[in-house]
């Protein structure tokens, strides 16, 4: 990409000081509730993004699975990098939907944002990993569709919040789980690029009851009985030289997901020699400054730009 371009990208990043990119709560120990989100605004007109939404890439557990696709308005002559959306929630809450902000960013500078849903746990149904089947499966499923959305199925990256951090990283790390569709069997779910926001990254440390016992819950028992499936949910212990390039952002003020479990995977990372970037933001989980959002806007195109995007 020459500098200009670049330049008028990076110019677009600033629109986030009044653009709110909402990111949701995921993993409040005490309250795995998470609040209501604030509506994202959309300040610029409407018709330099197309949005398709609430297309169906699966159904699983007789649930639809559901996306959305942000594209530039104009299509280009060639295909474009494409960036998955993941949202937080603890697994449990939210939706798609509080990705419409860094969707509407991400197509207006030049990418095919897909912001997916996943089923949620509750009760005793959805128990990890289905999520991860899930966020696999569409990634999967864009790829087999690259054609029909103008998508480069050679560059896709990964983008989440919390929770969907956590699941944005095992995407970055390990190929299909559960490969037994044949309409996707040849298609890699992993992702050459993952941005890292806020994200938990080892369940094996800061325990405390109230989060010990809704992890017992969503994994299917405590730590004790399922110490495989506690860490293989952990992204710390997937690190290898093969995982894709890492931008990892938190909070120093992040009271739900400690800033350690950051620091813990940027230094595995950074060990295993992936590429790999952690910055620290004086904010809390969901980044209510805009001096915070601007820089993680503008972070996350640099990044996606250095890894996503091939010059002419």
């Amino acid at each position: 990409m020459n500098s200009r371009m670049l330049k008028k990208r990076l110019l677009l990043a600033g629109l986030l000081l009044v653009c709110a990119i909402y990111l949701p709560a995921q993993l409040n120990s005490h309250t795995p509730t998470p609040p209501t989100p604030r509506a994202a605004e959309n300040p610029l007109p409407s018709d330099q993004v197309s949005l398709q939404q609430d297309i169906e890439y699966g159904v699983q557990g007789g649930e639809k699975l559901l996306l959305d696709i942000y594209q530039p308005a104009e299509s280009g002559s060639r295909p474009r990098p494409a960036a998955v959306l993941i949202h937080g929630g603890s697994w449990s809450g939210f939706d798609k939907s509080t990705m419409r902000g860094m969707g509407n960013f991400l197509a207006r500078s030049g990418f095919v944002a897909v912001s997916v849903d996943y089923r949620l746990f509750h009760g005793t149904e959805n128990r990890w990993p289905v999520q991860l089947d899930d966020v696999q499966r569409s990634v999967r499923w864009l790829r087999a569709n690259g054609s029909k959305y103008n998508v480069d199925a050679n560059r896709i990256g990964a983008f989440g919040h919390s929770a969907g951090a956590q699941l944005a990283a095992l995407l970055g790390m390990e190929d299909t789980r559960d490969n037994s569709d044949p309409a996707l069997a040849k298609y890699s779910s992993r992702v050459q690029a993952v941005v890292d926001v806020s994200g938990p990254s080892d369940f094996l440390t800061n325990h405390d009851p109230d989060g010990d016992a809704f992890l017992a819950s969503f994994f299917g028992g405590d730590f004790t009985k399922l110490p495989e499936v506690w860490r293989s949910a952990s992204p710390v212990y997937h690190v290898d030289k093969s995982n894709a390039p890492f931008l990892i952002v938190h909070g120093t003020n992040d009271q739900d997901v400690s800033i350690a479990q950051a620091q813990e995977l940027y230094d595995k990372l950074h060990q295993a020699k992936v590429p790999v970037t952690l910055i620290k933001l004086d904010d809390g989980h969901t980044f209510e400054s805009t001096e915070a959002r601007h820089r993680l806007a503008v972070e996350t195109l640099m990044f996606f730009n250095r890894y996503l995007v091939v010059n002419p």
